[in-house]
């Protein structure tokens, strides 16, 4: 039986002496039978989770993470729990873009974790981040894998609207991604981006592109890292308009990294490149998530 609700617990919730709204999610999946269920929800927003659809090919389900406000504001606090039971098998994703707006205080803060039983799989494919002039943002992704479980995690930044021909206008973004088995690290990574000291847009930076993207590959036990390497540069080689390489993780995993001078490219070598991984990691056809 599904456990949903909405409300705001007293130690995670907006008082009127500071600026931003407090955000939580916790969301519960179990496998039963030949499927993923969720079977716990709770939010409050601005955070919310829809239902999810199930997948009925492999048993999974696909489900839609969004902010209903249309954007993250300075003093935001946005945190996300997200856990997967044994053999569950969960695609999440978000429908659009997450737009992060000037912040004239504390920055905003999106902190999402997600833990992963023996033979769980996640995929994490939300839009990119888009920051707006003014705006700081600083974001964390927090997997813990257990044993026998898959992840693919998808992550993107714009340099700014580059419709409006905003580029480096933001104040401050930092990113963190940690993956974790047994609590030991598998993959570490932080980012952090203050054009007031340096605008990293020369050789070796950003140079002419607008999108910075990685595509995550984890596993517990996969042995054929080698082959799915070369699957994922096949398919980067076969995006001209996208400069990228994929490297080896050391304990389990690879990833990929690229750049992009548009957010059709963007989208298009993000989605090659995760049918790549469903298709190499998981055995799984490509998922069309028919946003547009």
């Amino acid at each position: 039986m599904l456990q949903s609700s909405t409300g705001s617990a007293p130690a995670f919730s907006s008082t009127p002496d500071r600026v931003g709204r407090d955000g939580a999610l916790a969301l519960a999946f179990e496998r039963r039978g030949g499927g993923t269920i969720l079977t716990a929800r709770r939010f409050t927003l601005p955070l919310q989770a829809l239902e999810p659809i199930p997948l009925e090919a492999d048993g999974s389900v696909c489900l839609m993470l969004l902010n209903p406000t249309g954007g993250v504001l300075g003093g935001d606090r946005l945190e996300s729990g997200i856990s997967l039971g044994p053999g569950a098998h969960v695609c999440l994703t978000t429908p659009s873009a997450t737009r992060v707006y000037r912040a004239l205080g504390p920055p905003a803060v999106q902190d999402t974790s997600i833990r992963l039983a023996a033979g769980a799989t996640v995929e994490y494919i939300p839009d990119h981040v888009i920051p707006h002039p003014g705006s700081a943002f600083h974001q964390s992704l927090t997997v813990e894998m257990g044993p026998g479980s898959r992840a693919i995690l998808s992550d993107a930044l714009a340099i700014g609207r580059l419709a409006r021909e905003e580029r480096w206008a933001f104040a401050e973004i930092m990113s963190r991604i940690t993956v974790t088995s047994g609590g030991r690290p598998i993959f570490l990574e932080r980012i952090h981006l203050d054009p007031s000291r340096r605008i990293p847009q020369g050789l070796g930076g950003m140079e002419r592109f607008g999108y910075v993207a990685s595509l995550g590959l984890f596993a517990d036990g996969f042995a054929g890292w080698e082959a799915v390497m070369s699957a994922l540069e096949a398919r980067l080689a076969a995006s001209p308009s996208v400069l990228g390489g994929v490297s080896l993780v050391a304990r389990g995993g690879c990833l990929v990294r690229f750049l992009a001078p548009s957010a059709c490219d963007l989208t298009e070598a993000t989605r090659g490149l995760w049918a790549v991984a469903r298709r190499s990691l998981l055995g799984l056809p490509a998922l069309d998530l028919r946003k547009s």
